[in-house]
């Protein structure tokens, strides 16, 4: 079986272009089939500002409005996108930027309104994945580039987190390829001290996590994107890391580690 590499990044990385570029720079690096999946960073938030568009938020997470989902769209699967694949092109390795409804990669099922509605917000599944139609671009050295907008086969957008997406792509490919999934972002990995970028933990089990997030070590984004991760690696990817996106090439950062 061969293998694939599906790495996400997210804005903090997105946000800086030279941390950008060092990270593209190496994912151009990596050997064999590979998918990258990214966030919007803060453009997206900057532009609804200037706008005189309100950012609405409930409990830490975006409600994306009928006029929030347009600046969405147009920021991740356009600028953000396209900027990352130009990019990736640089550096000889040959990308596609995709949206969920690009060839039909990803459907989303819209949240429903009850307790909260979140507006147009797609939650997606690996039965939502079309495995084929990603192979098909990995098979001819076609690099992916997947952007937080999915498309809910009804002729809608929808605005999707994109560690849910990483890990349901992830899951869904598991059938076809050795699967490894790796989380980028700004830390050195699952910290066991919040700020000390030391205590980086070189291993997290189920238990150590529900006990660091009992204990609030664990908080914020972390929450979800450990909550991906092990979803991920029950579901059948073959190994999960989660580390700096200055270190994507070495053996640095936490291995998310489960029964499966």
């Amino acid at each position: 079986m061969k293998t694939l590499t599906i790495v996400k990044i997210g804005g903090n990385v997105i946000d800086k272009p030279e941390a950008l570029q060092r990270f593209l720079t190496d994912f151009a690096l990596i050997s064999g089939a590979k998918i990258l999946v990214h966030g919007g960073g803060i453009l997206a938030a900057q532009l609804l500002k200037k706008l005189d568009i309100p950012v609405q938020m409930h409990e830490g997470r975006r409600i994306t409005d009928s006029e929030t989902l347009e600046i969405c769209a147009m920021v991740y699967a356009g600028w953000i996108n396209k900027t990352i694949v130009a990019q990736l092109q640089q550096t000889h390795c040959n990308a596609i930027g995709l949206s969920g409804a690009d060839a039909n990669i990803l459907t989303a099922i819209r949240r429903p309104p009850l307790p909260f509605d979140y507006g147009h917000v797609g939650d997606v599944s690996p039965s939502g994945v079309s495995a084929a139609a990603l192979a098909e671009f990995l098979q001819n050295d076609v690099t992916p580039v997947i952007c937080a907008i999915t498309h809910d086969g009804q002729g809608g957008l929808l605005n999707t987190n994109a560690d849910t997406i990483a890990s349901t792509v992830a899951v869904a490919l598991s059938k076809m390829y050795d699967t490894r999934l790796i989380y980028c972002f700004e830390k050195q990995g699952v910290l066991a001290t919040p700020n000390d970028d030391a205590s980086v933990m070189p291993l997290i089990t189920p238990a150590e996590f529900e006990s660091l997030k009992a204990a609030g070590i664990i908080s914020k984004g972390m929450i979800p994107k450990l909550e991906n991760a092990f979803a991920a690696c029950i579901a059948g990817v073959t190994q999960v890391r989660i580390k700096h996106a200055d270190n994507l090439l070495s053996s640095k950062g936490t291995v998310v580690q489960c029964e499966k």
